[in-house]
């Protein structure tokens, strides 16, 4: 059997060997840096990277006599964690975007680059649960940068709207893929459950 006492300066020796007391609050703060780690939160996210979709063609710009498609490939997730009264992530999720607008008499093809920011909050919630609180993605939060070789077809776009219509697809995207089961499994932690399985009472 270990032998346990208390040592000076507020230690326990476990087995000769000294182990420092933290408060309950430091513990705490630890467990939740530990439990919700940039590693783990970047794991989670990582499901995203190289998925694919296509929107479209969609009716754009006046009387939607335009047609706007587009393919849509997500690159890997840039994390950065930030710690203050709670902790949070800024997620930015790379877009390459390959953009048709059709009008019919001629085409135009766009080179479209950017990023979805996404906010994450780490929260503690009752009875012991750790929860990943995901503010998920508007228009607002897709910034894009839309490559074209001619005059013409930058005026075209503007005309259209494309822009907006890229945002708002791709905010619906990314917010839907976040309430898919195997992400939203992830975001609920319930720290008493795993511990009873792990050390029965």
């Amino acid at each position: 059997m270990s032998e346990m006492r208390t040592g000076p300066g507020g230690a326990t020796k476990v087995a000769g060997t000294p182990v420092p007391y933290v408060t309950y609050a430091e513990f705490g703060r630890r467990f939740v840096a530990y439990a919700a780690s940039e590693q783990r939160i970047a794991a989670v996210f990582g499901q995203l990277a190289g998925s694919a979709f296509d929107f479209g063609p969609i009716g754009v710009g006046p009387a939607h006599l335009a047609k706007a498609s587009a393919q849509v490939q997500l690159g890997d997730p840039v994390l950065e964690r930030s710690v203050g009264e709670v902790v949070g992530f800024e997620l930015a999720i790379p877009l390459d975007i390959d953009l048709l607008l059709d009008l019919a008499v001629d085409r135009h093809r766009f080179e479209v680059t950017g990023f979805v920011h996404v906010h994450l909050t780490v929260r503690t919630a009752a009875p012991l649960r750790i929860v990943i609180d995901i503010a998920e993605p508007h228009p607002g939060d897709v910034r894009i940068d839309v490559a074209t070789a001619t005059r013409r077809g930058q005026l075209l776009r503007l005309l259209a709207s494309v822009d907006h219509e890229i945002r708002r697809f791709v905010a619906r995207y990314v917010a839907n893929e976040i309430r898919k089961p195997h992400i939203a499994a992830v975001r609920d932690i319930d720290v008493a459950a795993r511990l009873d399985a792990a050390w029965p009472a």
